[in-house]
Formats: structure tokens, sequence, C-alpha cells
């Protein structure tokens, strides 16, 4: 039963250069439209906070799928959060840095408004890190920012490992390193900004070559799969950078890991997430605008848009009976 019609606004990237054949983002404000949900679009710049309540300036926009003419805006307005909005969705794509972190401060002022996912839970829930409170389930790690720890972790792993930065997105800054690699020192130099800043180092999984399996959760429960396969010549599996989608069924190792991360992800709020699965390891958790809902919808006839939306409803009611009985910190 649907709570009604739903003001949800999208707080995102600019809407103009979006793919709109792939972009998650854009399936779920067409999904919350179709639902009749009243959809309005902001970016970062556009929150501000007044007596210590988050607003935003906003715009209504109705979407459609066609290349080049895929939105219309209304007419912009500021608007005080909580008065105006049920669901606010932060969807802006990393990196996490401190204008992120300070739009999702503004958004976790929110009480009435369902902020999705839950802003001091994204805070802190790092796409890399968090996977580490599961350290069993993934392949070895090491995170640190010195170079001479980065190498004997790499001669450990028999001199073979993969080398990511903690706040990129898309495969961007992922090196996959060997020992004799005469650009070694190079690459760690790159990658920890000279020792300046972390970067995550993990055991190099064969098994990527047979793809890199992408599984969107919804409440902790399965709401589809990707296989993202590399292309030749790349180690990298990530779709905009060559790799290619084919269909994905869980197996008894993905269901392991998604029953051990399902009270940890509703405990923490962390309603929409991307889980990265290589070779039956979990590699990454993703927090802030998890993809792949297009590419699952093409490959499996499905709209997994619609199904996040409908779930975004459930737990409106929740958060309402949660207000209704005081149990939500700060809410009248």
């Amino acid at each position: 039963m649907s709570p009604g019609h739903l003001s949800m606004l999208f707080v995102m990237d600019p809407i103009g250069p979006i793919d709109i054949a792939k972009d998650t983002t854009f399936a779920l404000m067409l999904a919350a439209q179709a639902r009749g949900h009243r959809v309005f679009y902001c970016e970062l710049a556009d929150l501000t906070v007044d007596g210590g309540r988050a607003e935003a300036r906003v715009q209504p926009i109705e979407m459609r799928r066609e290349v080049g003419r895929h939105f219309t805006l209304g007419a912009a307005r500021s608007v005080v959060l909580d008065d105006r909005m049920d669901v606010v969705w932060q969807r802006k794509d990393p990196p996490v840095d401190a204008d992120y972190v300070a739009a999702t401060q503004i958004l976790a002022l929110c009480r009435r408004a369902l902020v999705l996912n839950r802003p001091d839970t994204v805070i802190w829930a790092n796409e890399k890190l968090y996977a580490l409170h599961f350290a069993d389930l993934m392949p070895d790690t090491r995170v640190s920012r010195r170079i001479p720890e980065l190498v004997d972790f790499l001669a450990k792993r028999g001199g073979e490992m993969i080398v990511k930065p903690l706040g990129g997105k898309g495969g961007e800054g992922v090196f996959h390193v060997r020992h004799d690699d005469r650009n070694l020192f190079s690459i760690l130099e790159t990658a920890t900004g000279f020792g300046t800043r972390w970067a995550m180092a993990q055991e190099y999984l064969p098994a990527i070559r047979e793809g890199d399996k992408r599984i969107l959760l919804v409440d902790g429960e399965v709401l589809g799969a990707v296989l993202r396969v590399p292309a030749a010549g790349e180690t990298r599996a990530n779709l905009h950078v060559g790799g290619t989608a084919v269909r994905a069924p869980l197996d008894a190792n993905d269901h392991r890991i998604i029953e051990r991360l399902r009270p940890a992800l509703r405990r923490d709020g962390l309603f929409f997430v991307g889980i990265d699965v290589i070779g039956g390891r979990l590699t990454e958790v993703n927090v802030t605008s998890p993809t792949g809902i297009q590419e699952i919808d093409a490959l499996e006839g499905v709209s997994l848009g619609t199904r996040v939306i409908e779930a975004a409803e459930e737990r409106v009611r929740r958060h309402r009976a949660a207000l209704g009985a005081g149990l939500v910190p700060g809410a009248a």
C-alpha cells in the first residue's frame, strides 16, 4: 500500500550530461515519476542551513527517456526540506571530498524528511574501508600511506597486487602492480600522493578475468546483479572503461556474503548499496551512489528502479511511524 504521492528530492551531479541509458539516478527519478511522486532536483551547492534547518533551492523536474531532451526543469524555489520533502536521495557521485561531507552533514539535520542513505553513516562508511568490518570475507588487504609497507605487502602476496585510492569511483586510480614493474615506485608514489594519503592494497584475484560481480541490495535484500567482465588487456571491469555486462546468477558464496552484511546494512541505515564480489570474495561496499540498475534491467527484462522506489515508500511508512512514536532523534 503506497503512502500516497510523495515529494522526492534528488541531490546529484548536473542533470544535463548524464547518460540516460546507464545512469541509475535517472532510472530512479523516472520510476518515482511513473509512480506518481513529485520529483525535484538540486545540486550540492543548492543546499543551505537557516536556524538549524536544512534548506535547498530546488526545481521540479519532469523526466523522459529522450536523448538530449531527457528533462524539463520548473521554476526554482527555496524550501525547508523537513517542511516540503518526504524523501531526499543523496546521489552525488564520489569523491567524498570536503564539499560532499559538508553537504551530507547538512542533510543530517533533516528529521521529518527521510534521507537515503542515512547521512551520518555515509560520512564514515568509506566504500573501501566499510568492507573491512567483514575482513574475513575479503581478499588479503592492507591500507597504508607508507610505500615500504605496500612494497612489503606486495612481496608477501607473491609479487602481485591491486592498489586503489580510498575515495575513487568507477575504477579511477586503480593499478594492477607487479614486483618486476619498473614503474612500481612511481605507481605507489602516485597512489599515496608521495606518502600523504592512504591507499588500499589487495591481493590480486585471478578470477577478475571472469568478472567483477556487482550485487545491488535494498534494505539488505537482493535487488539484482550484473557481472562486469574486463576487456582484453584491462584489469578493471568497470563498464565505463570497457567492461562488458553479462548476467550474474548468485552462488553460495554470494549468499553467504549477503547474509553476513544484511544486519549491519540495516543497523547502519544503508538502504541502497552495491557490493562488489570477485571470485567469491567481497572487495567493496558502495554506499554513496551505487550504479548498475539499467544494465541489470537490460539483461533481465525487469524494472529495478520501480522496486527501489516501492521499497522507499515502505521505508517512509516506517519512518513516519517512528516519528509518531518519538523514536527519531530531534523530531518534534
